[in-house]
């Protein structure tokens, strides 16, 4: 992968604290991972890790397991808006390309932190990168993952930022060792609450009702022999000479049963 001569080139991986879809237990998120695999790619020397949070959390371990010395981190509470360090940070250390996963693992995961921190720092966002093909004269071949498989190559400007797409590259093993040899250092950072989150509360998601099986009709007729038929291989009813309070007492029975209604 050519990358430019200029020293000047500096790499920031922003990562964040992911969460396990089964057990929901904290762990690495695996686009964050990506990003920090692909920057690790570009180059180790010029590559900075950076976290927005609680620097004790442990899923950051597995991060430095990666084989990183260090990992940054701009101490904020749970409920800061992590746009403002982000943007500090940022426009005092002038990095040449932001590396972030597509969207976060647990908290809002709107994935706008990118387009927003773009919108902020006036550069060009990428969304969905699968590899940084080349680095030359100022500017980045991009391999952009597309819909069914496909990759587009894109020309942007440095400094530029861009989300990792889960077609990148998958990141390497954590390891004990390196984990507990690397550097948290923490930077303390002016931080604003988010007043809209604080309301917030976070439940696990329902269960979508199932959807009732339609079929379709050209016809009256097709309709009327749809609705009034049983169906193979299923228990069913046909309700002709009943009252209408009775009709609509099986139909109130089947919706439950569907799980349409609770």
């Amino acid at each position: 992968m050519p990358l430019n001569s200029n020293e000047s080139l500096r790499i920031v991986s922003l990562i964040s604290i992911g969460k396990h879809p089964q057990s929901g237990r904290e762990r690495r998120a695996d686009q964050d991972a990506r990003a920090v695999e692909l920057g690790l790619a570009l180059s180790k020397d010029r590559l900075t890790v950076l976290h927005v949070g609680d620097a004790e959390q442990a899923a950051l371990r597995q991060y430095a397991g990666m084989g990183l010395d260090e990992i940054q981190v701009l101490e904020a509470p749970s409920q800061a808006d992590a746009l403002i360090p982000l943007t500090d940070y940022m426009q005092e250390h002038a990095p040449t390309i932001i590396l972030t996963g597509v969207r976060a693992e647990s908290g809002e995961s709107s994935g706008m932190v990118p387009y927003l921190l773009a919108e902020k720092l006036g550069w060009p966002m990428v969304p969905r990168i699968a590899d940084i093909v080349s680095i030359n004269d100022g500017m980045a071949e991009v391999l952009q993952a597309l819909p069914r498989g496909q990759r587009r190559v894109i020309k942007v400007a440095l400094p530029f930022i861009a989300s990792v797409d889960t077609a990148a590259p998958e990141a390497r093993q954590s390891a004990f060792g390196p984990a507990s040899r690397a550097a948290l250092t923490t930077q303390i950072c002016a931080v604003e609450t988010d007043d809209v989150a604080v309301k917030w509360a976070e439940a696990p998601a329902r269960k979508r009702p199932k959807r009732l099986k339609i079929i379709k009709a050209k016809t009256a007729a097709e309709r009327f022999k749809a609705a009034t038929a049983k169906p193979q291989g299923e228990s069913g009813k046909v309700l002709i000479k009943e009252s209408d309070q009775e009709k609509a007492q099986e139909i109130l029975n089947l919706l439950v049963e569907e799980k349409v209604f609770r």
